[in-house]
């Protein structure tokens, strides 16, 4: 636990006194002597949101490098509330610690702001000036939840070797191009072009009704934050992908929070031909995923996803199951267990050496699309009664040439 000296010297709002702040960021942090107070200076710099509108929670987890020391030194000159809770805990993780704090920032507006937003980031990163206004602002625009980018910090990412910064490059035009190709198939209006893929703790806001609605932060050991935001969609929340907001992360391969990005980047390290993302998956995949995605999502408007044989024979999902997928609460939902149920769905994700000839395609492919319709009537060989073509040998060759 935190020695009591310490606490002493951390401030929290006083009763009677300033405004509760209504947007609340929660902060996971694990012996982050050195970078919690770029983290924390980068916070209380925040500007076009009002006086008095934040606030911060910092959930120390097993820290034992003076993290709490440094943090109560820096908090004098916030000027902001701030709360700070330390567990110790046999077994811990990333993903558990990220759950108590957004739990504590959630019970924190339930005391003040119901309607307020709970923002978290990482300790070893550093978000703009402009971090909490651009969430709020997007918000606004009607979004339930909103999903940032990060950068590596330029300092660390220059130490790191050049076959990973090579790699890099490679999986990141190819995931631009997929998601370029998802918007122009299956477009959401609640998520519009330009967006991106990234579903990351550096940066996540969320309405509290929402947080609720979805069941909170998961505690998984890895890959909290993309499990939350699939919730989220489950829950029918929308979230929009804001291109525009970029936070800078750690560069490091020495992380806290085992599977994290630190333990993804040491093992491309070891393995140069570890396999991608599971999000990068050979393109006729890809294109199948997006053109039932659109069809499925056009039939629950519809009304008429409860006829089952209209989808349930092509994605090879029995009679029974299909019914009980229909009648699951929300789209999210049902969207979400087809993925799930189907084989012809799962994902399959490419090796690195693969890169450039899907990168290739790609492009071929989404100039086709946005020359017109001509370019989406070409889709037709992803229609139900060609789906062994779409997915045959051949796509697979080519998917891992």
């Amino acid at each position: 636990m935190i020695d009591p000296e310490v606490q002493n010297r951390i401030r929290r709002p006083e009763p009677g006194g300033s405004p509760a702040p209504r947007c609340i960021v929660a902060v996971p942090v694990r012996n982050e002597v050195d970078r919690i107070g770029a983290c924390l200076r980068a916070l209380a710099a925040q500007d076009g949101i009002g006086a008095d509108a934040l606030g911060i929670v910092l959930f120390l987890n097993n820290c034992t490098d003076g993290t709490a020391q440094a943090v109560a030194a820096l908090a004098p000159d916030l000027r902001l509330p701030l709360r700070v809770i330390a567990r110790d805990r046999e077994g811990a993780h990333a993903g558990w610690a990220r759950r108590e704090a957004m739990e504590a920032a959630a019970a924190w507006l339930e005391e003040t702001a119901p309607d307020g937003v709970i923002l978290t980031t990482d300790a070893d990163s550093r978000v703009p000036p402009d971090w909490v206004a651009r969430n709020l602002a997007a918000l606004a625009r009607g979004a339930d939840a909103v999903a940032g980018r990060f950068v590596l910090d330029a300092a660390e990412a220059a130490r790191l070797p050049d076959a990973l910064h090579a790699r890099g490059r490679l999986e990141g035009a190819y995931e631009a191009l997929l998601v370029a190709l998802e918007a122009a198939i299956d477009p959401v209006a609640h998520d519009p072009w330009p967006r991106h893929a990234t579903r990351s703790g550096a940066s996540l806001a969320v309405c509290l009704p929402a947080y609720r609605a979805a069941g909170g932060m998961p505690a998984l050991p890895a890959g909290e934050d993309r499990a939350f935001v699939a919730a989220l969609a489950r829950a029918e929340a929308r979230v929009r992908h804001a291109p525009d907001i970029v936070v800078v992360t750690s560069g490091r391969l020495d992380g806290r929070a085992p599977g994290g990005a630190a333990d993804t980047m040491r093992q491309r390290c070891e393995a140069p031909e570890s396999p991608c993302d599971p999000r990068l998956e050979p393109l006729g995949r890809a294109l199948f995923r997006f053109a039932w995605a659109r069809r499925l999502r056009r039939l629950d408007e519809d009304g008429r996803l409860a006829r089952t044989a209209l989808w349930a024979p092509w994605l090879w999902i029995g009679p029974d199951e299909a019914r009980r997928i229909a009648g699951l609460p929300t789209r999210g939902a049902r969207l979400a267990a087809i993925e799930a149920g189907s084989p012809l769905l799962a994902g399959r994700p490419l090796r690195p050496s693969a890169l450039p000839r899907q990168i290739r395609a790609a492009r071929l492919v989404l100039a086709g699309l946005r020359r017109g319709a001509q370019g989406l009537r070409r889709l037709g060989t992803l229609a139900p009664g060609r789906v062994r073509p779409a997915l045959g040998p051949a796509s697979e060759e080519a998917g891992n040439a």
